[in-house]
């Protein structure tokens, strides 16, 4: 706590003298502050002890002096420092009676005491106050820590923080329940909190809400360290907290956070189980012999499917398998685990695939066409293959994500044609490397052959749309034989030929 009043007063070698209100006891002295202004409430903040020759005030007007007084409790400051031997000889009689009346500590400062001899006074005990509040903090910090360390560590955490801020301190797990309070009756507070946690846990790692009273301040700090909110630290207080309260509450949040995130061997073992089922079920195991309702997996049995294989960052795995949980309709979707990618089956209707698509938004995705739980093995394959191409433009793009969308559906490539399956940057030196040698020739040969081509070798069509004799584009069409060394007669070469004018065209930068 800074100073208070009585303490400034009772320092020696000042000579401070109180002549009116209240020995200050309770008021902190936050700063020294030196004004001659008949207002000066535009330049305080409250708090600090205002010191004056008091030019401006004049000594037999008790409604100006009582105005005067009256400004100065509006601007909180903690108390009036009056200096005397200059503009009063002594303290205007009106002054000290406006002073009691209004409850403003009034000081006397002796004509020998320079303001500035008060002001390193003070300055020197708000240094020495806040050494040895840090000293105080960092103390606390290693109980903090010790008590993390405990067999009930986050209990310990709890408790040991509420105690220090002499408030009261709640851990939420992420749905808002309450995992430790202190003091116990704290845990009272949770059910008002709610919509406040639920708002904070929608925003992520990165948020904060503070919910300020006039009698109470509450401070609401997600935990949590790998993408995923995990629950939540509450902390109340009557007043806001300074910064060493401030540096207490961070190191809590990171020891809670640390605690949420150890590995639970349940988790280990849940995700065990899942992947070995799906393994099963792949290989065609009677589902009646496994336990899909432990599982929450019973919908499977009788719903039409898709399955989706999901590759990327491990980060970014992680947090795509934490929106995957946390999104609406958990029950019509399997989210499965495994070392270097995720496993999805989804329930095939619009809904559902839209809630499961979103959370894989810059991963690289593939998705089986509709199955049913006796066709998994073939929808894995399906979904393997499709994020297998999806993987390869996602690398000729030389990023991550899917072209087209999160996901690429097997049942919907021959919609997208061939050319979405074809690497585009490996199909654009395809495409260069088969038309180099007709390109910059008399004649436009790539453009004629393209218009042959297009009219199924009819020379007629081809020569009106290109607006050329017939015998022109015959005589074009047979250098291009002559150039690729190929005749046209074989259907590979126009196969081959049509594939490389259509990706020429692709553009290798979407």
């Amino acid at each position: 706590m800074p100073p208070s009043v009585r303490a400034v007063t009772d320092l020696p070698g000042l000579g401070l003298r109180r002549l009116a209100g209240p020995d200050g006891r309770d008021r902190p002295v936050r700063w020294v502050a030196v004004s001659e202004l008949d207002d000066p409430r535009p330049f305080l903040e409250g708090g600090e002890l205002l010191l004056s020759t008091g030019m401006r005030l004049p000594a037999d007007d008790p409604v100006a002096l009582d105005g005067f007084v009256q400004r100065l409790v509006e601007a909180e400051v903690a108390a009036f420092g009056l200096g005397v031997g200059l503009s009063h000889a002594a303290a205007p009689t009106a002054l000290v009676e406006a002073a009691d009346r209004r409850g403003l500590p009034l000081l006397e400062v002796p004509a020998p005491t320079p303001f500035i001899a008060v002001s390193k006074a003070v300055s020197a005990l708000l240094a020495a106050e806040e050494y040895d509040a840090m000293a105080r903090g960092f103390e606390t910090q290693r109980e903090l820590t010790r008590a993390a360390l405990r067999p009930d560590g986050a209990g310990a955490v709890v408790a040991r923080l509420a105690r220090a801020l002499d408030g009261w301190v709640l851990e939420l797990d992420p749905d808002g329940a309450v995992v430790h309070a202190s003091p116990r009756g704290a845990a009272d507070r949770a059910p008002e909190l709610a919509a406040e946690v639920a708002a904070l846990r929608a925003r992520g790692l990165l948020a904060a809400t503070a919910l300020g009273g006039s009698d109470e301040q509450v401070g609401l700090r997600p935990l949590g360290a790998r993408g995923r909110v995990r629950g939540f630290l509450v902390v109340g207080t009557a007043a806001p907290l300074d910064r060493t309260a401030q540096s207490l509450v961070s190191v809590a949040v990171s020891l809670l956070s640390l605690d949420v995130e150890r590995d639970d061997p349940a988790d280990v073992v849940r995700a065990g189980v899942q992947r070995a089922a799906l393994d099963l079920l792949t290989a065609g195991a009677d589902p009646g012999a496994l336990p899909l309702d432990g599982l929450g997996w019973a919908w499977l049995v009788d719903s039409a499917l898709r399955v989706v294989v999901v590759s990327g960052p491990a980060a970014q795995r992680t947090a795509a398998v934490e929106a995957l949980r946390a999104a609406p309709g958990a029950a019509d979707r399997v989210v499965v685990v495994g070392p270097d990618e995720l496993t999805v089956l989804v329930r095939d209707e619009p809904g559902p695939l839209a809630t499961a698509t979103s959370c894989l938004v810059g991963l690289t995705a593939g998705g089986s066409g509709p199955a049913r739980l006796a066709d998994l093995r073939t929808a894995r394959q399906q979904a393997r293959r499709a994020s297998g191409g999806a993987r390869a433009a996602a690398g000729a793009r030389g990023g991550g994500g899917t072209a087209g969308g999160p996901v690429r559906w097997f049942d919907r490539l021959v919609g997208d044609g061939l050319l979405a399956a074809v690497d585009p940057q490996a199909g654009q030196a395809f495409a260069e490397s088969l038309l180099a040698p007709l390109e910059g020739r008399r004649g436009d040969l790539v453009g004629s052959l393209a218009a042959w081509l297009r009219h199924h070798g009819s020379w007629d069509a081809a020569a009106a749309e290109l607006g050329v004799h017939r015998h022109t584009l015959r005589d074009r069409m047979r250098r291009v034989e002559e150039l690729l060394g190929r005749p046209l007669d074989d259907p590979d070469l126009r196969a081959e030929a049509w594939l490389a004018i259509r990706l020429r065209t692709m553009d290798t930068t979407s």
